[in-house]
């Protein structure tokens, strides 16, 4: 919740510098925040296997 209000506020700001609203902008931010909180952690997990695949195939024979 915290989170989302930081999204908003900054994505406000970054929208209104421009001498206009910022009402998009804070829709824009929570928006990203939310697709940030699930596709984060995805990407670190499925690059995790990819990298743990990779060595393996190059470093199994050391072991």
């Amino acid at each position: 919740m915290i989170g989302d209000a930081i999204a908003a506020f900054v994505g406000h700001k970054i929208d209104a510098s421009d001498g206009e609203g910022g009402a998009v902008g804070a829709v824009a931010g929570v928006a990203a925040w939310k697709a940030a909180k699930t596709v984060i952690p995805a990407v670190l997990f499925f690059g995790a296997i990819a990298w743990g695949i990779q060595y393996l195939a190059n470093h199994g024979d050391d072991a």
